[in-house]
């Protein structure tokens, strides 16, 4: 079938969580008598679910579309019937669990702290890197300068973003701050965003900010190359005040998606994200799923993210055929 927008089209509308802009792009309609997919939620796979419905559809007589909103958005809709197939940020929590949702794992990303490429203390950033209790310390105001976040001779407020919106990626990057809600995140937050690509446009357009973003937000879709108005933050995982050999891997997405795979960036902020639905998948969903768990699999990398081991993904496909 013929493909109605690009990728990066996409991501764009990702980003904010568009309904609309989304199922214009997701849907290229096959045959009056082809099988329907409805998928909404989280908006970092959105991009690599954008690109696996674009194949699958050239495949098969099936039309789908794709929403956003967030995990939590997505929970909902799958559990109120109206889509098919929630996309999850994070693992099912109990009480979702109990009331019926089903999910599978489909893939690996992470979350990653940034600032403006114009940042006034940037340079050391990059040549020291700053360990997660330094994050926390600035993620929850402890640490309001950028002179005190690397005590250089500047005096520039620290400007902390957050999600507005029901995002996985916030839950994680609390996680891994020490065990933070986004609720208690957001109240210290100088400002909230509804999506990743608002949160990144806000860092862009304030030299002095900081947030996080999922990859494919710094790194060039299309590329893979740092590129726009937002830089990743590296990590010092050793906490010794300066970012050694090992510790160095943010110059391509290539590079940085091996030292997730490899386990060297830790997890969180890494994630595995997942397909979800009310009770056991069926019909056209479910052959979807098994595609993105099998053949799917080979578009994982090229596209930003890291994909599943081969345990793993046997697991999940063994999970996926007996159902709950």
């Amino acid at each position: 079938m013929e493909r109605t927008c690009s990728r990066r089209a996409a991501l764009r509308a990702a980003g904010t969580g568009s309904a609309v802009a989304l199922a214009g792009c997701a849907s290229m309609l096959g045959s009056e008598d082809g099988s329907s997919i409805r998928i909404s939620g989280g908006v970092g796979p959105l991009p690599m679910m954008q690109v696996w419905v674009d194949e699958y559809e050239q495949r098969n007589d099936v039309s789908i579309d794709v929403s956003g909103g967030g995990t939590g958005v997505g929970v909902s809709d799958v559990l109120n019937g109206q889509v098919d197939v929630a996309m999850m940020g994070r693992e099912p929590e109990p009480a979702e669990v109990d009331q019926g949702l089903f999910a599978v794992a489909m893939l690996r990303d992470t979350v990653v702290g940034t600032v403006n490429p114009d940042n006034p203390v940037v340079d050391e950033l990059n040549e020291q890197g700053l360990s997660r209790a330094e994050l926390e310390a600035i993620f929850t105001g402890e640490v309001t300068d950028w002179g005190e976040v690397v005590d250089a001779d500047v005096d520039e407020d620290v400007v902390v973003y957050g999600r507005s919106d029901a995002s996985a990626a916030y839950k994680k990057w609390g996680s891994f701050l020490g065990g933070y809600t986004q609720s208690e995140l957001q109240d210290l937050s100088d400002g909230n965003f509804d999506g990743d690509q608002p949160v990144a446009q806000a860092v862009g357009d304030e030299p002095n900010a900081i947030a996080f973003n999922n990859v494919n937000y710094i790194w060039d879709f299309e590329t893979g190359e740092l590129s726009g108005d937002v830089r990743p933050i590296p990590l010092d995982l050793d906490d010794d005040g300066e970012l050694g050999d090992g510790e160095d891997f943010y110059g391509s997405r290539d590079e940085f998606l091996a030292a997730v795979e490899d386990g060297t960036y830790p997890a969180p902020p890494a994630r595995e994200m997942f397909l979800a639905s009310d009770g056991g998948f069926e019909g056209a969903a479910a052959a979807f799923v098994e595609w993105v768990l099998t053949d799917g699999q080979d578009l994982v990398r090229e596209n930003g993210y890291v994909p599943l081991d081969d345990d793993r993904l046997a697991d999940q496909r063994d999970k996926l055929a007996e159902g709950p």
